[in-house]
This record gives structure tokens, sequence and C-alpha cells, in this order.
């Protein structure tokens, strides 16, 4: 390639015209045919096209260029001036003269104005600057014009609650209650699939079977028997005499009539009176008998069964005649002439204490729990064997049982049954909330396979739950849920020691010890009809009152009974003894809620299938207890902040501890303690719980919190290895 050709600066030429000239082409002479000298020219015009729009460039104009037909480079018509050449990259070049008739076919535009690329920007900021007003405009305008959707009513909306206790209905708890009973004999699988399929038919999606294969003590084949040797008559359990032929009516009751895990075979030994075996019995016992392998005749009141067992255990008697003093026993039932079965369990399977019964699981060798031989009796062979004379028989006053001091008797006892491995189920439903769904609000019943021992008990249970699931399910259905999660339990093994819900809250214990804010219970609702008996922790107190009340809007009046804090029976026994869960519990009974009478429920009488509706025959009762608990499930679940009560827990530790150290010196200390921890729960209920009920200051993590709070204040009393059968907390 040639260098270019230097030009000139100084003044703008106006017209310039350029010819190349090949100096091969005039230092050899050759010619070029036309042909090759007009691609030639197109080239030259192509590439000044191309050196113009060179920076260096910038201030030249070509007006116009008149390609020439350039025959060849000796062409007599050519007019050449001789120019200095220049060095240029496209060849050399040959500067031609100004010719004012030149018109050139390529012209080069002027560069675009930097005014005008502002003035482009700017138009278009304003367009779309313009566009967005005009959008806000357009949505204000709209969004008055058309109307709002309705606000949906708040979440904790008291018409709410009543709309779906509205659809609980005595009716239809008597009907799925006879659906129940009306199914034969089933193992606890057959059972709790039953109760799966009935839950899952009313709507409720996420329910699930848990199987566990745990360590049962069941009855022998044969009745055990307690054989008097003074005078050598023989009975059984129920007081009728061996001899003679058993009644073939309910003949079932004599086997379930014994104590579950207790020791198994036989002791002859000398009966000794205990009455309720407290401690102040014992002490008074001691100091004129000695015990050591006796046979202990004892009052089921007063303590927990398990307690007053290990107390015996530790004195050293050998065996133990269980019965429920006549005094003890309403009026309204029959009670007098019936044993019972009792459970030494004192929870989950004895074959894995302390942990659940999963595959992989160590299995202890636990074959019996106590050393003691323990057979329950019924009053009616208790009177046998204390030989009350007539004259002490009291027509308007019940005169409590109390064998003589002079009157020795000894006594031959036998005891057998069974242990072996059985596969017991829980079902086990769930109601995920909308905004809280890892906190849950427990609502249990349970189920039975003991035959007619406590059947009809787990039969109202179950008819209890399963309705105020479907009347739940009905709103749910509409699209409503509630707050917080809702898990409904039907339990296996409760007969055994609550078995079910042990090995269920101990195989997820760190999960629910996190998030389970309350337990509602439904163990055994109604076992009388003369009064209701609502039992719930200090925390839960109030809303247990409240509960109460649902009815008096309909019927004018609240009914008048008092919660109590006594140790509830049943299911719930884990989560408030291990896990320091509040519970609560509504139950119609007979018994006065006196002092003897409050661990009577601990006995499972045999319970037959015209028990319960002559207790209840409209099933009004039934309904009552459904919406009492389901009332209370909906507020702890549905409520922003927990309907839990902090006072209520100081006054309770204060009261008791009044009660129990009376004026003693020492406990002055104590009970100022007790004084400063009811200041201080005063405070947290007027600046924390007051101001969070506002919604106009409720401040949703300031909620959570305060929950948090709420949720473990019961778990800061739970006491490490408490005594057997006695709360821990």
């Amino acid at each position: 390639m040639c260098p270019f050709l230097a030009l000139p600066y100084g003044e703008s030429v106006k017209k310039m015209a350029y010819h190349k000239v090949n100096a091969d082409q005039r230092t050899q002479g050759q010619y070029l045919d036309s042909d090759d000298l007009q691609a030639t020219a197109l080239e030259l015009e192509w590439d000044m096209e191309k050196e113009l729009e060179e920076p260096g460039f910038d201030h030249f104009r070509l007006d116009g260029a008149v390609q020439q037909d350039l025959g060849n480079s000796q062409s007599p018509d050519l007019d050449l001036e001789p120019i200095q050449p220049s060095a240029s990259p496209k060849g050399r070049f040959q500067r031609l003269q100004e010719d004012p008739e030149y018109i050139s076919h390529y012209t080069r535009q002027s560069p675009k104005s930097h005014r005008c690329s502002f003035f482009q920007i700017l138009k278009v900021f304003c367009a779309a600057l313009i566009l967005f007003i005009f959008g806000i405009v357009i949505g204000y305008y709209a969004g008055k014009k058309c109307p709002s959707p309705p606000a949906s009513p708040e979440p904790n909306n008291p018409h709410i609650y009543h709309e779906i206790l509205k659809e609980i209905k005595a009716e239809n708890i008597q009907q799925i209650y006879r659906d129940v009973l009306q199914s034969p004999r089933e193992d606890d699988v057959d059972a709790a699939m039953r109760i799966l399929l009935q839950w899952t038919s009313h709507g409720l999606e996420d329910v699930r079977l848990v199987n566990y294969s745990v360590l049962l003590d069941l009855p022998g084949s044969s009745s055990n028997t307690i054989t008097l040797k003074n005078s050598g008559e023989c009975f059984y359990p129920d007081g009728q005499q061996c001899s003679k032929v058993t009644r073939t009516l309910h003949s079932q009751d004599l086997l379930y009539s014994y104590a579950a895990y207790s020791a198994k075979g036989t002791l002859e030994a000398e009966l000794v009176d205990i009455q309720y075996g407290t401690i102040e019995d014992l002490i008074r016992i001691q100091t004129t008998t000695n015990v050591t392998k006796k046979i202990a005749l004892l009052k089921l009141g007063q303590s927990p069964l398990l307690y007053k067992l290990s107390l015996l255990e530790d004195a050293g008697f050998g065996g133990v005649l269980l019965y429920v003093d006549p005094c003890d026993l309403p009026k309204t039932t029959d009670l007098a002439e019936k044993a019972f079965m009792v459970s030494l369990n004192s929870g989950g399977d004895p074959s894995t204490p302390g942990y659940a019964s999963i595959d992989g699981s160590y299995r202890q060798n636990r074959l019996n729990l106590t050393t003691l031989l323990v057979q329950p009796i019924s009053a009616v062979l208790a009177k046998k064997l204390t030989s009350i004379p007539e004259n002490r028989i009291q027509k308007d006053k019940c005169v409590p049982l109390q064998l003589s001091s002079t009157d020795k008797k000894i006594i031959n006892l036998s005891i057998q049954s069974v242990t072996t491995y059985k596969t017991i189920s829980n079902v086990i439903g769930y109601l995920k909330g909308s905004v809280f769904p890892d906190r849950y609000v427990i609502i249990g019943s349970h189920h039975s396979s003991l035959n007619t021992y406590g059947g009809q008990e787990w039969a109202s249970s179950t008819a209890i739950i399963t309705a105020f699931i479907q009347a739940l399910m009905l709103k749910v259905k509409r699209g409503w849920r509630t707050d917080r999660t809702i898990v409904f339990c039907s339990w296996g093994g409760t007969s055994f020691g609550n078995i079910g819900s042990y090995e269920w809250a101990e195989d997820l214990k760190r999960v629910l010890q996190r998030n389970v804010v309350a337990y509602v219970s439904l163990h055994n609702p109604v076992r009388g009809n003369s009064t209701l008996h609502p039992i719930a922790s200090p925390s839960l107190q109030q809303l247990a009152a409240e509960s109460q009340n649902i009815n008096c809007v309909e019927k004018m009046k609240c009914p008048g009974s008092n919660v109590s804090s006594v140790q509830t029976q049943g299911d719930s026994d884990y989560f408030i003894n291990h896990l320091g869960v509040p519970a609560m519990q509504f139950s119609y009974e007979d018994i006065n809620t006196s002092e003897n009478s409050s661990f009577v429920s601990e006995a499972l009488f045999p319970m037959h299938a015209t028990r319960t509706e002559e207790l209840d025959p409209s099933f009004k009762l039934h309904e009552n207890i459904a919406k009492f608990s389901g009332y209370a499930t909906l507020q702890i679940a549905n409520e922003p902040v927990l309907p839990f009560n902090a006072l209520d827990i100081a006054l309770e530790i204060q009261n008791s501890l009044r009660v129990f150290l009376g004026e003693e010196v020492d406990a002055s200390q104590l009970l100022a303690v007790a004084s400063r921890l009811r200041d201080t729960a005063e405070l947290f209920q007027s600046d924390e719980m007051r101001p969070a009920n506002d919604p106009r200051e409720r401040a949703p993590i300031r909620v959570r919190m305060l929950n948090d709070v709420l949720q473990s204040l019961e778990k800061s009393f739970l006491v490490q290895q408490a005594p057997p059968g006695l709360y821990s907390v």
C-alpha cells in the first residue's frame, strides 16, 4: 500500500479531486484497460471517503468530484499538474485543480450537535414524568370509585367462637357415642383406626396413626383370690365366695379386678388396718405393731396411690388390700359391690423408662414395678374383713370402715397376671395455625381396649372430641383458621399408666417442650351428673371460669362452681409434670371434692352399656363439656395474647405456703419471698399484659416475646424427682 500525500492545512478547500497514479505505470509506461481504470476509480472514491472521515479531516467538506474515465496514464487528454507526492496508506495521489463545475456524489454530513442530544433526553424525561403522574391520578380516582372488599372479622371475634360451638349438638354426640359402642370388641390398633377414619371423614386432613410396642401387664386366666384363714373362707375381689358359681353376667369384671404391674405370687400374713396410709397413720401403727411382711388394708383417697405405696414399701409391708370406703363413694352409685382396677405404673412403657419405645430402644427387664402384692377389693369384701357390728351402721350418717385393734386376722393373698408386649396406637390430628403454626394447643381424649373397664368413659371422651372436630371443620371449610395449631389426640394404653401419651411426648420431648402452649383434657368427662368439677393450672383458672359462662346469654344464669387446682389424673400427666405445660379439664361428678375423695378416681370401675345413658340420657352434659372445652381451646389457639394469668400463679403459691406452713417462725422468710413474687406478678400484669391487649399498642414482635414469657411461666416451677404420683410442678 502507498502512503498518503500530505494535505495542506489553512484555508478550507471547497472542492478537491484526487487522481491515483500508479508509480510503476508511470515509470514502466504500461497501459491499463478501461475496466481496470474504472475499478480503480471506484476504489479511490471509497478510500477517500474513509480517509476524510479521519479526525484530522473534520474541517474539510467535499462538495463534489467528477469521475473521469482514465483510458491510460499517457492519454493526451489528461492535463496533469505535477505535485509533490506525500505518503498515504492507500497509495500515491495526485492533487487536481479545483473545478467549479465538479459535483461530488459523496457528501459527508456534519457531526450531530451535543445540544440536540440534550434536548432529546429532556423530551424523553418529560414524557416519562407526565406518564407517571397520569398513572398516579388514574389509580387514585379508580381506587375511590371501586368499593373495597369487606374487611374480614377479627380472628378473635367471640361471635366466631359461638358460631362454631353452636354446631356442637347433643344428638350428634349421642350418635357418635352409639356408633363407637356398636363396634365389636377390638384391640387397640383397630379402635384407633376407626377413630382416624371418623376424624378424616369430618374434614381433618392431617391425621396420623402412631404405634408403639410396649410392655403390658394383663390379667391371668383365673381371678385372684383372698382367703380368710380364721374361717377358711375364700373370696374373689368383688366379695363373692370362691366355692359358689360365679355370676356369668359381666364375668370379665373379676379377671380385670387387679393391680397392673403388681408383684406376683402368694403371701400369707396378718392384716393391718392403716386407713388412708398417711405418714401419721404409719407412725401410729408402727409404734404398736411390727409391720414387716404384713398385709396392709388401705383406703384410696387423700393422696396419690403410688405415693402411699412407696411409703408402705419403705416401711416393710409385703402386700396391700386396696378398697374405696363407702363414705367416699357417691350415694347415687352402686359401686360398693364392685371391685376395680388400678395401675401401679407411674407413666409410659415400663421397659423404657424416660425414653420412647421406638425401634432400636433398649428394653429393661421390669416385670414388676413394686415388691408389694397389691389387690383391689370391693367395699363389700372390706366390710366382711373388718367385721363391723350392726349397731355401728347408722342410716343417716356414714361411718368409715375400720378394723378393730383387738381383731387379728390372717389373710392368704394369691395374685397372678401375665406380662407381655403389645402394640398400642395413638391417633394424632393437626389443624395447622395460620399465624403461629409452631405453637401447639393440644386437646386430648383416650381410647381403651380393656373390654368393659372404663369403656363408657372412653366412648364419651371420643364422642366429645369428634363432635368438636366436626363443628370446627365446618368453619375451616369456609376459609377460617385459628392462629395457632390445634393438635387433636386420642391416646392408647391409658388404663395401664398413660402409656400412649408418655411415649409420644418422650419421642418428641424437645419439640413439645418448646412449642406446646396448653393442654385441654377430656379424660373421663361424665362420671356423675350432679356437679361440674373444673380443674385448671393456676395460670388458666380465669379462663376455666370464663369458659363456664358461655351459656349465660341463653340461660340468663351462670354456674357457680369454683375452679380447683388439685392434681388431675389422665394423659395430661406428662405434659404437666415433665414439660411444665398448663392444663385444664372439665368433668361432671357426683363425688364431693373433699380431701378424702380427691384421688378416688384412680380406681377404674367397670362401666357398662347403660351406665352413661343413665347418668346423661339427653347427652346435654356431654354437650356442655364439649362447649366448655372447645371454647377454652379456641381462646388459647386464637387470642393474640395468650389468656394466661401470672398473678394467679403467685397467689396460688402464697396461699399454699400459708396453709402448709401456718404460723411457723422459720416460714417468715419464705412467705416474704412469696409476697415479693406476688408484687412482681402484679407489676407484670399492669405494665406488660394490659398494653399488649390493646390493639392500638400491639406490636407483633412485642406480643411474640410476651407470649413466650407467658408460655414458660409454669415451667419455672418444675420440681426434679418429685415423690411418686405427686405433682412435679
